[in-house]
């Protein structure tokens, strides 16, 4: 490469000097002196032939731009001011004036062979490509004429991508591994783009990657870009000019740079655009740009005006990250007993992510101290995402503070099973090969307001170590039409990494027995209620519902889920034991008769309250929690619920 390097530059010389001595034969013309060369200016434009193997980068730009032999020396002349320090007074001797030290087309036209008007148009080679810059003059013929910056650093055989280009755009390297699966795909890339060099097609299909791993199809498309040849570059659609003329102005600079350089675009476009005029400045680029374009986008997008080719993006098989996790942890892989396949089964990463997380565990001669570094670092691989989505509730409850009959602990202790077991039912013992559909762990949670649901969600993510979200189903729900889905799309590929428990908030609203189907509106509503328990069904993790009235849902949508917990309303013996538990050990107490207290005819949310609000009234006095503190906090509690307290409650309280 070297030696093409050091024959490029002769090559670009020796055609510069041949240009040359044409500038310098009209100065010697209009001084009236002899225009045969002299010995001395001769050796300046000696030339002697180069043979290359590799065309020269002149030679290609000629090539790749049809150009003309008057414009391969004008672009040459213009290279040449840039190149030799004497052309500056040769440019003033050439045109007698000494205010026109520089290249000119008026110039160029009488000192070139085979003037052609033509070739200063805007639409000619020159001009169209951006090979020349036409400076400001108020006649055209006499305007500064100059080499792009870009385009001499490549006749110099310097290829690197333009400054404007530069701004916007980074090179994407290769990655240093790729699953067999995301391989196959980038494979499949290249075969695209092959069969379109064969079949000569003016318009090279898109390729859209579609997934919400972005560092997971950036080396998918590294791979298939360099394998076929290609340099990558990445472009954010935040970056892209919503301004129609800077929006061609960027097409034909791309452009330009893959014609020179042979470049696939790599457009990150994985968020609908509220302004309206960049999303058409981003459709316009994806309908006008020729070159090979890899789109990544959340959710499929369609392309009206290109023909597109679009692939799933997925994490790795569970076979693929079981081999990535033992390769990321090497020795200590030893150490864990079949503690990767609990891994997989409960998080879903990437290869990056798997790495990440094994560079930071740290290595100990405790087995559970390492599995317990691996377990925490996966779960915190979803929360940066997820906490922009849903609410993360920290588990502070245990079996103790959960008041049930125990057929419904029974229940919970049956979907904590489910859950732990999965590797060892789905993956060792193969129902993972009967089918993804209801793979999922689904549940149900149905009872009046304040009946402990949350509060059991809350246990099993304690029981489980894994982080618990609580989505309100209204703020996911949209008017627009598609919205709904893509916003639940969103929460569930995030929550797949991090393996976390999601607790889908007063579902009754969506999950209400469905009527006929009058507009396009019951239609939309009905199939994102579809896409909810498909997307729960094949969740990798818990999934549960909470409902006030279980009737109020549909059959059909309770057919598919696995589990149903029913919370019922206490009654006064269920009462007086959350009473008993309801305290912390530290508070100080006085003269509680919980008996008395069992009588409130309210859920377990309702006594929680009235204990704390009782706890604040009774440190405002720096007195112990008593009777009168829970009687004035009973009262506050039943405003909010709108009821009366009676007497047959508060009896003998105080």
């Amino acid at each position: 490469m070297d030696n093409w390097q050091s024959l490029n530059y002769q090559y670009l010389i020796n055609a510069i000097a041949i240009v040359g001595e044409a500038l310098y034969r009209r100065v010697m013309e209009l001084q009236n002196q002899s225009t045969k060369v002299s010995s001395d200016v001769k050796k300046e434009f000696q030339t002697e032939k180069i043979s290359m193997s590799v065309p020269s980068n002149l030679q290609n730009i000629c090539t790749t731009f049809q150009l003309s032999d008057f414009e391969r020396e004008l672009l040459l002349l213009c290279a040449g001011m840039e190149l030799n320090p004497d052309w500056t007074s040769w440019c003033a001797a050439a045109q007698d004036n000494p205010k026109l030290d520089y290249p000119t087309f008026n110039m160029a036209l009488s000192i070139l062979k085979n003037p052609d008007w033509n070739a200063l148009t805007p639409a000619a080679p020159l001009r169209r490509w951006g090979l020349i810059e036409v400076g400001n003059a108020n006649i055209l013929t006499i305007a500064p004429l100059r080499i792009n910056e870009r385009i001499l650093h490549y006749l110099m055989g310097i290829s690197h991508l333009d400054e404007e280009l530069l701004e916007i755009m980074e090179i994407v390297d290769a990655a240093d591994f790729l699953v067999d699966s995301h391989q196959l795909l980038a494979e499949q890339i290249g075969k695209i783009w092959l069969q379109n060099k064969h079949q000569n097609l003016s318009k090279i299909p898109i390729v859209q990657l579609c997934g919400s791993e972005l560092a997971m199809k950036r080396n998918i498309a590294a791979a298939a870009s360099i394998d076929s040849g290609f340099n990558l570059y990445s472009i954010r659609t935040s970056t892209i000019p919503s301004n129609t003329n800077d929006i061609y102005k960027l097409i034909r600079l791309w452009q330009r740079e893959y014609l020179l350089n042979k470049s696939v675009l790599f457009l990150e476009c994985n968020t609908t655009n509220s302004d309206t005029n960049k999303e058409n400045a981003i459709d316009l680029l994806i309908e006008r740009i020729t070159s090979p374009l890899i789109v990544s986008t959340d959710v499929r997008r369609v392309f009206l005006h290109s023909p597109t080719i679009t692939f799933d993006v997925n994490k790795p098989t569970a076979k693929e990250q079981r081999h990535i996790w033992n390769q990321a942890l090497n020795r200590k892989v030893f150490q864990l007993n079949g503690f990767i396949d609990t891994l997989v089964s409960q998080f879903n990463l990437s290869s990056n992510t798997i790495a990440s997380v094994s560079a930071s565990t740290v290595e100990t001669e405790s087995n559970i101290t390492i599995q317990n570094q691996l377990w925490n670092n996966c779960r915190l691989q979803a929360r940066p995402q997820l906490d922009d989505l849903a609410q993360r509730i920290a588990p502070a409850t245990g079996w103790d503070d959960l008041v049930l009959p125990l057929s419904q602990r029974q229940i919970l202790q049956e979907v904590i099973t489910q859950v732990r077991q999965k590797a060892k039912v789905y993956q060792n013992w193969g129902f993972s090969s009967k089918g993804s559909n209801g793979l999922g762990v689904t549940a149900l949670f149905a009872g009046a307001s304040g009946t402990g649901k949350t509060m059991a969600a809350s246990v099993l993510a304690r029981e489980l170590s894994l982080d618990l979200y609580r989505i309100d189903l209204s703020s996911v729900v949209s008017k627009y039409i598609g919205e709904t889905e893509k916003n639940l799309r969103r929460l569930f590929d995030a929550a797949e990494a991090g393996g976390v428990i999601l607790l889908f908030d007063e579902a009754d609203a969506l999950f209400g027995k469905r009527s006929d189907v009058k507009d396009s509106r019951d239609r939309y509503a009905n199939m994102e209620v579809s896409y909810l328990l498909q997307r729960m069904e094949a969740y990798r993790g818990l999934a549960i519902l909470t409902s006030n009235l279980k009737d109020s849902i549909d059959t059909a949508f309770m057919r598919r889920i696995r589990f149903i917990v029913k919370f019922p309303f206490p009654d006064a013996s269920q009462r007086a034991e959350i009473w008993q538990r309801i305290f912390p050990t530290d508070t100080p107490l006085e003269g509680l008769n919980i008996k008395k207290l069992a009588k409130l005819n309210v859920a377990g949310g309702n006594i929680r309250n009235i204990a704390l609000n009782a706890a604040f009234l009774a440190a405002e006095e720096e007195q112990p929690v008593m009777m009168k503190h829970l009687l004035q906090a009973a009262e506050s509690e039943y405003i909010k619920l709108e009821r009366t307290l009676t007497d047959a409650e508060k009896q003998g309280w105080v």
